[in-house]
């Protein structure tokens, strides 16, 4: 004879880790409250529905109003990594649109978030390097990092090899933007002689956007005087050979910058500069041969590179006249090559 039972495991179609959220305006109210919840289960449910909610920039808005800011900053600090580990992808969401961002910077999410550098879970720290990234992308995002004392603790981050290639990538595009903003604190953080490091690595990406750090590095003078004293030149003249069209850009960008300086001048001339970069004239990405063609400029200022461009000359001058689809374009690599050819063609 059958005998019915009943089963001890949810239905197939149950998600257990789905909190029922309140239908229309009281969904972020309910949430908020489950937030500060005692019970870690409905901590880590609320969490949850507020990724799924911080993808409408409408929702970050009504979040911000209602003070659901301060509880996930508070919730930086659960002992749960889960909770952690939510907490800060909804940060990272949030930090994705610019009503998020404003909330970062209202709140002072980004100091909050930084006592989670060195969290256990590898999960934790990628959504905080996220987050930063997302918030660099307006200038007072980058500011927020900078006054806050970050960079040093980026940078060392970046040094100690600790965290995988993805997480450099992220850091690193953390600091180009911060870079741009202001490089004292890095420069005094040995940020060159970490990115010099970083040129070497096997991963394209790190070696772009290493070069790229460079080049806002190289933008103050005691970043250029650096760049020298540290022998980084000729590695960046070796990048300029690179298989990837990027990595040759951001060399070449940071040439241009590093030259201005005459120790600057004299090291790539010694590296044998001038060769990489007049091929990189006939590069397919505009900023490519923007960059090599002031770095040529520079080079050129130097009696030595000034008669190894003479032969040189009738390239710019097909730059001159060369027409693009795009009317910036042409006027930027137009004046370019005007300005070098004057420089090589000066007499003294």
């Amino acid at each position: 004879m059958a005998h019915s039972q009943n089963s001890l495991e949810l239905p197939v179609n149950i998600n257990a880790t789905q909190i029922t959220t309140a239908y229309g305006h009281r969904a972020l109210p309910k949430l908020k409250e489950e937030l500060q919840s005692e019970d870690l289960q409905t901590r880590q449910k609320a969490l949850m529905a507020l990724c799924d909610l911080m993808h409408d920039p409408e929702c970050i808005y009504k979040a911000m109003n209602i003070g659901c800011m301060e509880n996930l900053k508070a919730l930086l600090k659960d002992s749960n990594s889960m909770v952690r580990i939510k907490t800060t992808e909804v940060l990272y969401i949030t930090a994705s649109h610019s009503v998020g961002r404003y909330a970062f910077l209202e709140h002072d999410i980004v100091l909050a978030l930084s006592f989670l550098l060195n969290d256990p879970s590898p999960v934790c720290r990628g959504n905080l390097y996220k987050a930063y990234m997302q918030l660099v992308q307006v200038p007072r995002g980058a500011q927020e990092i900078i006054s806050k004392g970050l960079i040093s603790s980026l940078v060392w981050k970046l040094q100690v090899e600790v965290e995988e290639e993805e997480f450099q990538e992220f850091i690193l595009d953390t600091l180009v933007l911060c870079l741009q903003e202001d490089a004292t604190e890095a420069l005094g953080s040995n940020v060159v002689l970490v990115l010099k490091q970083k040129l070497l690595s096997a991963n394209q990406n790190i070696r772009s956007k290493a070069a790229r750090a460079l080049l806002n590095v190289s933008i103050s003078r005691e970043g250029k005087k650096q760049v020298c004293h540290f022998d980084v030149i000729p590695i960046l003249v070796h990048l300029l050979k690179d298989p990837v069209e990027h990595v040759k850009s951001n060399a070449a960008g940071a040439l241009m910058f590093a030259t201005v300086i005459t120790e600057g001048k004299y090291a790539a001339l010694e590296a044998q500069a001038i060769g990489p970069l007049l091929e990189l004239l006939h590069s397919p990405m505009t900023i490519a041969r923007l960059n090599a063609t002031k770095a040529l400029t520079m080079l050129a200022e130097a009696p030595e590179g000034r008669k190894a461009l003479q032969t040189h000359v009738p390239t710019f001058r097909a730059m001159e006249v060369e027409t693009y689809e795009k009317p910036q374009v042409a006027e930027a690599l137009q004046r370019a090559a005007r300005i070098a050819i004057s420089v090589i063609e000066f007499k003294p």
